[in-house]
This record gives structure tokens, sequence and C-alpha cells, in this order.
């Protein structure tokens, strides 16, 4: 770990360790890319404080009811409105620096902050575990035996490793934390290390001494550091890791695995969109399929899951076939170009180096792509000629989207699999003839073309494959035994 002093040059990433503001011992970190230097607290010198130790400290807030739960994060909600919150227009300025995405796009993830917070999306999720198994003990059945039992959600002790593609992701985080009664480790990501401390400390200055607040934590540390995380990712002091991240991540918290601590991976995934034949019957309904892919592939700057990257379009494969799908593909160029600022922008740096290569590579095939517009780093709209995609496609991002033409959506289906997260498709019609077979060969979600980035389903219902917040508690079994009705195993 670097020694080096903290100066007054560079911006602070206090660690917040249960409503306390830790700003000592600091060091200096580098941001994603170089592009911004921080200073932190010296990791080593928080390990014996951020663990919360005895799981019986949980006891506070498993006796919260659950409408106090919702109010508490209601109000944090309003708290979070970026116009009056010093801390969030301190964090901004720097996360504008250290995102992969440009300022407008940062300033609308920080402005949609209290829409997370709404009634409706705290339900969400508080009915992926289901409210009576976090008010008490549930009985769910009574065994021929006679035997009556009963389960009940308990908080757990979690580190979150938390993903730096949207600041949206630190307060997802917390949400589900508070609604599971835990007690949690927020790992701010080195491409946003702000966000979370900024929630964490308005949450210390909306009830310091509320459980919620005293039961979160946040701090940076460099993934992969092995000295730290050898001792922290430890079941005597942690339950849970759940890990947002790639593969190489992933890989490397699965080493503390160990009896005792449980792994909940929200893996990176690849979208996909699929547009029907009934799409090209008339005009206004090939300019609709049109905006609606440039807002699933544009928004946020593909720079999330759930952007499309690559869209399977049932125009045919013979030349009339290619031509709609070129015709197609031109409009929805022209669709992204004017996507609104706060949706969609040129990419921070442009396209990607490699890809950019792979795509000028692709141009030179006429008799096998038609590439439109990506001359200026703006993004482009790679037309396959044939009913496959790019082999580079689990690369496309920056505005860059495949569309490839298939005579039957039979075609489609072997190419989802465990990475697919979400479909978008169209028309509405075609949703419930395709929906069993698309979740069967692995798609995640299922949502109509144009909104992946639109609803909060992501968030408040199952992410990846599984229900989050679910995986976020204990699960605990009780049964009740009657000697009188059930016969015990000492009698003759």
């Amino acid at each position: 770990m670097a020694s080096v002093l903290y100066t007054e040059t560079l911006p602070l990433a206090p660690a917040i360790i249960r409503g306390e503001v830790v700003a000592s011992g600091l060091v200096p970190f580098g941001g994603r890319n170089g592009d911004l230097q921080f200073a932190a607290p010296d990791p080593m010198s928080l390990l014996r404080r951020l663990p919360m130790g005895n799981p019986q400290r949980l006891a506070d807030l498993q006796a919260i009811p659950v409408d106090d739960i919702v109010e508490y994060l209601r109000a944090l909600g309003d708290a979070l409105t970026l116009s009056r919150n010093e801390h969030l227009q301190a964090s901004i300025e720097l996360s504008m620096q250290t995102a992969p995405t440009t300022p407008p796009l940062v300033r609308n993830q920080y402005e949609r902050l209290p829409s997370l917070f709404t009634r409706d999306a705290l339900e969400d999720t508080i009915d992926q575990i289901g409210r009576p198994f976090l008010e008490g003990w549930v009985h769910t059945r009574t065994a021929e035996s006679g035997a009556k039992r009963f389960v009940r959600a308990f908080g757990a002790r979690s580190i979150h490793v938390v993903a730096g593609n949207s600041p949206v992701l630190s307060a997802v985080t917390v949400i589900r934390n508070a609604v599971a009664r835990s007690d949690a480790i927020i790992k701010a990501p080195s491409n946003d290390p702000f966000t979370g401390i900024a929630i964490a400390r308005t949450m210390i200055d909306m009830a310091p001494d509320h459980p919620i607040t005293r039961h979160l934590s946040v701090a940076y540390w460099r993934g992969g550091d092995e000295s730290f995380e050898s001792q922290l990712y430890q079941p005597h002091n942690i339950d849970k890791i759940v890990a947002w991240g790639g593969f190489a991540s992933v890989k490397h918290v699965s080493q503390y695995l160990q009896p005792g601590l449980e792994l909940v991976t929200l893996d990176p995934k690849r979208s996909i969109s699929i547009v029907g034949q009934e799409t090209f019957a008339e005009e206004a309904t090939i300019d609709d399929a049109a905006q609606r892919i440039a807002a699933d592939v544009g928004a946020h700057n593909q720079e999330v899951c759930a952007s499309a990257r690559v869209v399977y379009v049932q125009s045919g494969t013979d030349e009339a076939g290619i031509a709609r799908v070129s015709n197609l593909a031109k409009r929805v160029y022209d669709r992204m170009m004017v996507l609104p600022e706060r949706l969609s922008t040129k990419p921070k740096l442009g396209i990607d180096r490699e890809l950019k290569k792979a795509i000028d590579a692709a141009s030179m095939l006429d008799d096998f792509y038609e590439v439109v517009g990506g001359n200026d780093g703006e993004g482009a709209i790679i037309v396959s000629k044939l009913p496959e995609p790019v082999d580079f496609a689990p690369t496309l991002i920056n505005r860059v989207a495949n569309l490839v033409p298939v005579d039957s959506l039979d075609e489609i289906y072997p190419r989802i699999d465990s990475y697919t997260q979400t479909v978008g498709i169209y028309p509405e019609t075609l949703a419930p003839q395709i929906a069993d077979k698309v979740a069967i060969a692995g798609g995640q979600r299922l949502v109509s073309l144009g909104f992946a980035g639109a609803t909060m389903t992501g968030f408040g219902g199952p992410q990846d494959g599984l229900e989050p917040t679910r995986r976020l508690v204990k699960w605990i079994f009780r049964e009740e035994v009657d000697p009188a009705v059930t016969r015990p195993l000492w009698a003759d």
C-alpha cells in the first residue's frame, strides 16, 4: 500500500463507517484510466473497524417495522434531490471526471436518484422478500407428521462490490440493504468512488442515530488488494459478498469463498433486441421500431447491461430482406444522433480504439457488412448481410450496435445464453409468442422494445435471473412439534 502523504490538491473520498466519517490515514489513489487522483483512508487502517463483528448487533435493525424502513427511505430519497444536497453537488463534479459517460448523462443519473425511493419502487423491493417474512414468523404449512413449519427472513452481514457504470447502483444497494435489515460494507468502485459516500453522508445528516444509518459503511480500496481482502473476507466478519463485476473480478472474489461465506454475483450481461416481420408492414411501424432501437442502444451511451448490442431483425435474408434491414439501420442511426442529451451523447472518448479497428475492417468487407456512421466516434450501426452477428459482438459499446437479418425467429434462440440479460421485443404482439422460448434459452428480462432503460423493474424485481434482495437475507426455518400429535423417536 502506498504511503505517500495526502496533499491538499487531491479530492477526498473519506470512509463512512456506520455513521462516522473517517478522513485520517489518507493515501492517494488513481481513478480508472488514471483520469483522477483522490485521497482515501489507507484500507489497512480500517480493517479492525469495517466489520460489524458480532451478528447480534443486527438486533436493532430487526426490531424496526417495515413501514418505518419505508418512511426512512422515502425521506432519504427526498434528501437526495441534487439541487439541494451539497454532498451530491460536490460528488457529481468529481464523478464527471471518473465516470465512463459524459457530464449530461452523469447529471441525469444523479437527478434520477429520488425516483428510486418512491413508495411503489420500495414496495417492489419488499415484495422480493415478502412483507410477512420480514415482519414475523410465517406459518408455511403443517406437515403430515403434525409438525408446524415457520419461516422468517433475517438480515445478514454483507460486502457489496458495486459497479461504477452508473451512480444509481450505490443507491440501489442502500435500498436493498435497508429492506433486508442487513449490515452493508460498500466497496466504492474506482470509476465512481464518490456517490456512495455522498449518499451515506446524507443519511448521517438526516438521521445520524437511526439503525439504518448505523448499518452502512462505504470505503474505497483497490480491487484485488489481497493483503487487505484476505483478512476482511472472512466468515467471522461477513456472511455474504455481492459482486457486480467482470469475469476477472468475480473470479478473484471467489477465491475467498469457504463454508459460511456466500457469493451473490450480478455478472456483466449483454442485451439484445428482436424485431418481428410485422414491423415492415408500413412506414409508421418501421419508424417506430427505429426510434425504439435507437433508445435501447443509445441510452446511457450503451454503458449498462440492459443496453442492446445485437438486434435480430426478421427482415428476410434475400436481397430484398437485406435492403429492409439496411433501411432500418439508417433510420436507427439518424434517430440515435438526435436523442436528448440527458439520455445519450457522443461517447466521452469516442469509440473504443480496438472496436474502431474492427468496425473499419468490417466496412471494407462490402459483401458481408454495411457500416452506417462511425466516422467521428459518435456511434455506428453495423448491418450484417448474413444471418450472423459480427464476431466482435461481445465488445460492442459506445453506441455501436449490430443489426442481423434472419428469416425465422427460430434462428435467434440458439444465440441467446446465460449472458443475455434484457431482450427488447417488437411488436408487442410478438412477446407472448416467444417469451417462453427466450426464457428457456437464457434471456433474463423481456421488455417492450425501446423501454429497456425506462423502467425500474431491473432493481425492484428480479435481476440477472435471480432476486437479489431475497438473496441478501438469511432464511430461517423453525418447527413446532407437539409430542401428543407427532410420535417421538423415543416412543415404543
